[in-house]
């Protein structure tokens, strides 16, 4: 018997059908622990350069090393089963061109063992995903709201309000597509554009913040489960949980007991 999609380690193809039957869901991680939690539930993987801001807590993603994402992204790659995991490539290692992006994937894919890497940019893009298609790398794209170009947009904002901005997005998204884009991630742009972009597609659209009619959605998970010390500030974000509190509760708890000598009791002693 041919195993299920749910016994199958996911592949860029097999993403693309699964896209035509179901929505997909996509979470960030950032290493071995967290992988293995969410791997039963996800589709893709994300090693995201966001681990800039949530996990080393600066306020952009623009600090992250190459370095940095290979350590993840090989912790996430061991902890993931089924899941596709993707990398980001990090700023100012694709920018100067195609041969630099190729060089970056090609870092990502032999040392971190990811199976995709993901890039911002649109038609600007169109040379890099290409190239690192036509290497046999696949490229998942990213639009809208580009956290790399944060000081070009003044900050984390919607994108693609005004009806110049939304065709251009549109038209970037159609390039991306050209060029060999195997997926794209719609970020922060109004949710009627994102239904045109996902119907004008053949290629399957990720939202986050981009409205229900994409055919996926992916969050930050440390948003998702509240592991940040305060909400996420984008309005996209939901909080399933706040894990925040329940680890506040338990090392208060535990602190509490030792300094009244409590722990450890006669049950954690040899």
């Amino acid at each position: 018997m041919p195993p299920t999609i749910e016994q199958t380690a996911i592949t860029a193809p097999l993403l693309q059908a699964m896209a035509c039957r179901e929505k997909l869901v996509m979470l960030t991680a950032y290493d071995h622990t967290m992988a293995c939690l969410l791997d039963p539930h996800a589709d893709i993987l994300l090693v995201g350069d966001t681990l800039g801001c949530v996990i080393q807590g600066e306020q952009t993603t623009l600090g992250v090393t190459m370095e940095q994402m290979i350590y993840h992204a090989s912790m996430v790659k061991k902890g993931a089963q089924r899941a596709l995991v993707v990398a980001d490539l990090p700023f100012g290692c694709y920018q100067l061109g195609a041969k630099d992006a190729l060089r970056a994937a090609i870092t990502l894919v032999k040392e971190a063992k990811v199976s995709a890497i993901k890039l911002e940019g649109g038609s600007e893009a169109y040379a890099s995903i290409q190239t690192i298609t036509q290497a046999g790398i696949p490229v998942m794209a990213h639009l809208g709201l580009t956290p790399q170009s944060y000081h070009v947009m003044g900050g984390n904002k919607v994108q693609g309000k005004s009806s110049t901005d939304a065709n251009k997005i549109l038209s970037d998204a159609k390039a991306v597509e050209e060029a060999g884009a195997f997926a794209v991630v719609l970020e922060a742009i109004p949710a009627s554009l994102a239904r045109e972009i996902t119907a004008a597609l053949s290629i399957p659209t990720i939202g986050i913040g981009a409205g229900p009619d994409c055919d996926g959605q992916v969050l930050v998970i440390n948003d998702l489960v509240g592991l940040n010390q305060a909400r996420a500030p984008m309005r996209f974000n939901k909080e399933y949980c706040a894990v925040r509190s329940t680890i506040d509760d338990a090392v208060g708890s535990f602190a509490a007991e030792v300094r009244a000598g409590i722990f450890p009791g006669p049950s954690h002693c040899y």
